[in-house]
């Protein structure tokens, strides 16, 4: 099947692109493409006009500091899971996104429009949301910034506006003391999960002060369950807050089991991380 007919602009700016999505209601934003093109392709998604934002400049960038890492609209998957730096900085964006599709897809697909996309089934969406993190967006009226917390709506759905552009992700930076992990479950590595499941968190003189889990393909959004006072039983904790569901890929009944299988992994492999982590900086430290 092919697209329905549209419109295409390429923007030379994005005060240009952003005047564009203001005056056409029926618009969409192309960045990566890797899951607006399939959907046009199906028909399940016919937009009037497309805007192609990838000739705007300073959209590109993979930037880690002290405080985290922030991700342009326009960098692609495979720069943010090359940078080193990054991973150093937050250990948690390579440990996903080597789980993102194939190497062809992340060559083209952006992190932000992944987030943006707010597929449940989708790995970076969960993370931004277990680490806290933000996105800033623009429109003609003027930026913002909206934490994960306030970005996810629905299935496919995002609180932004159909004027906004999503023009940065800001990914925190991994505290002293903490440690991540991140595993999941697909029926060939690169497909969609059947179940994904990450872990932060944080300890003091090795002893957890505080755990959270995030999980993909659970529920209809990106879940994010605190299990610091259920350290016994994460899994049956992170089960009373999640919603897991048939389809054609799984039984709802198959996902409770693998939460139940891969909670306690990985949240153990985080408290390692952790433990290593501040033992490497007392070494460090003494040396």
């Amino acid at each position: 099947m092919k697209p329905a007919p549209f419109a295409f602009l390429r923007p030379a700016t994005l005060e240009e692109a952003l005047a564009a999505l203001a005056g056409e209601p029926g618009a969409k934003v192309l960045a990566g493409g890797q899951s607006l093109v399939p959907l046009l392709s199906m028909r399940l998604a016919a937009p009037s006009m497309l805007i192609d934002i990838n000739a705007l400049p300073d959209l590109g960038h993979v930037t880690p500091d002290a405080t985290g890492v922030r991700v342009g609209a326009l960098a692609r998957h495979a720069h943010v899971l090359a940078s080193a730096e990054a991973a150093e900085v937050q250990p948690l964006l390579a440990l996903a996104l080597s789980h993102v599709a194939h190497p062809t897809i992340r060559n083209r697909g952006t992190t932000v429009g992944s987030l943006v996309h707010a597929d449940a089934a989708a790995e970076m969406p969960m993370v931004l949301r277990l680490l806290e993190g933000s996105v800033d967006v623009e429109s003609v009226r003027g930026r913002r910034t909206v934490p994960a917390g306030e970005l996810f709506a629905g299935p496919l759905e995002s609180t932004l506006a159909h004027d906004e552009i999503a023009v940065e992700a800001f990914f925190p930076a991994l505290p002293a003391g903490a440690g991540v992990a991140f595993q999941e479950i697909a029926r060939r590595h690169g497909d969609y999960a059947l179940v994904g499941v990450a872990a932060l968190v944080e300890t003091d003189g090795g002893e957890v002060t505080r755990a959270r889990l995030g999980y993909v393909s659970v529920s209809d959004v990106p879940v994010v369950v605190d299990v610091t006072d259920a350290l016994d039983d994460p899994a049956a904790a992170a089960l009373a807050e999640l919603e897991p569901a048939d389809d054609i890929h799984a039984t709802a009944a198959y996902r409770a089991h693998l939460v139940k299988v891969l909670t306690p992994r990985v949240l153990a492999d985080a408290v390692h991380h952790a433990r290593q982590r501040s033992a490497q900086k007392d070494e460090k430290d003494m040396a």
